[in-house]
């Protein structure tokens, strides 16, 4: 039980660190004020979330500190609902409500997707019958 919350600890800080050092590298839409950062790190992790429950699901069955480390703790990290309503919250606090809306919308539908793509993209190349580890 301990190793499983240190685990998901250690996630949760690399996934941490990982999102904020590739929001930092991603480029910031000043012009629409659309925040492109966490958006393109949400689907991201969304999409990795995908290939991981699937591959788990199929071929690799680890241990559940480590199912944990990966989904709850660096993808949990990683993706954050909390940013994402941080920057809803900042569009509607600049009079925003249109760029409010459209980022929340397409939010949650491009990270559905993403998700789903992962998923078909672990089918399809288990498909291939390649020798894969």
């Amino acid at each position: 039980m301990i190793t499983t919350y240190v685990a998901i600890g250690i996630g949760g800080a690399l996934g941490t660190m990982s999102r904020y050092s590739l929001g930092r590298a991603l480029p910031r839409n000043i012009l629409t004020h659309f925040p492109l950062q966490i958006f393109l790190v949400n689907a991201l992790g969304c999409f990795l979330m995908g290939i991981i429950i699937e591959y788990m699901a199929l071929k690799w069955s680890p241990s559940f500190a480590v199912k944990s480390f990966i989904t709850t703790g660096f993808l949990g990290g990683f993706t954050t609902f909390s940013a994402f309503t941080l920057e809803f919250a900042l569009l509607i606090d600049k009079d925003l409500p249109y760029q409010a809306i459209i980022y929340a919308v397409s939010s949650v539908m491009v990270n559905i997707l993403c998700f789903f793509v992962g998923i078909r993209l672990v089918r399809f190349i288990f498909s291939l019958n390649l020798p894969i580890p």
